[in-house]
């Protein structure tokens, strides 16, 4: 018996906001903690912009994901709304929209025209979603699901820069506190790219160049502005 073929795509949805999630947690806390480390600030205040940083952040990206994931679902719902008042008022334009499709796809049109009806007599409004509207089971937009992955993996990647802070001293915090972060994007690169099915060498290097930038010119900034007042 061959094996049962594991697809990835069915993971698309909550992986985007996972990894989005703790990509940004890492690097937006890090950033904040190494931008207000590098203006001489004290070690009470880095942590308390650190964690304030962590809750500002889980709050905003599941308020960001939920209306932004809310938004594609009502547009869904909205399309499936009019396919199935165009089922009701024209049954025939709508079958024979789905034997051109089918059509298109390499069936003769006689097979077409029975696969078109059989389907229909199925689930006319499945049928329709799937193959004219690109809407199916897998794919549906989730808002609470994507509020929820999103705010749960900011906060797990906010904490992992803010736990170093906390045990770093303060002479050697920055360094500290890139250093691991820059360890923990190329982990999260790595591990996404394996839940994908994508290279992971190229995955975690994109991850950690970018994200080791950001901290590097929010700690510029941080020294520079530190250093004016």
């Amino acid at each position: 018996m061959p094996s049962k073929e594991h697809h990835r795509i069915f993971r698309s949805n909550w992986l985007r906001a996972a990894v989005l999630g703790a990509n940004d947690g890492i690097v937006s806390t890090a950033s904040l903690i190494t931008g207000v480390a590098a203006a001489q600030a004290t070690h009470g205040a880095i942590l308390t912009s650190g964690l304030a940083g962590l809750v500002a952040g889980a709050l905003s990206m599941a308020a960001g994901e939920y209306v932004s994931v809310r938004s594609q679902a009502d547009t869904e719902a909205a399309d499936l709304r009019l396919e199935q008042r165009s089922l009701k008022g024209n049954s025939e334009e709508e079958l024979a929209e789905l034997v051109d499709i089918y059509v298109g796809r390499g069936l003769t049109r006689e097979l077409a025209v029975q696969v078109a009806r059989q389907l229909t007599r199925h689930d006319a409004l499945d049928a329709h979603a799937r193959d004219e509207l690109g809407i199916s089971l897998h794919n549906r937009a989730q808002p609470v699901q994507a509020a929820v992955a999103s705010a749960a993996s900011f906060a797990g990647g906010a904490a992992l820069p803010l736990m170093v802070a906390v045990v770093a001293p303060m002479p050697q915090l920055i360094v500290w506190v890139i250093g691991a972060s820059v360890v923990c994007l190329a982990a999260l690169g790595a591990l996404a790219a394996r839940a994908g099915g994508a290279p992971k060498a190229p995955a975690a290097l994109r991850v950690t160049v970018l994200g080791a930038l950001a901290m590097a010119a929010t700690a510029a900034v941080g020294a520079l502005f530190g250093t004016v007042v």
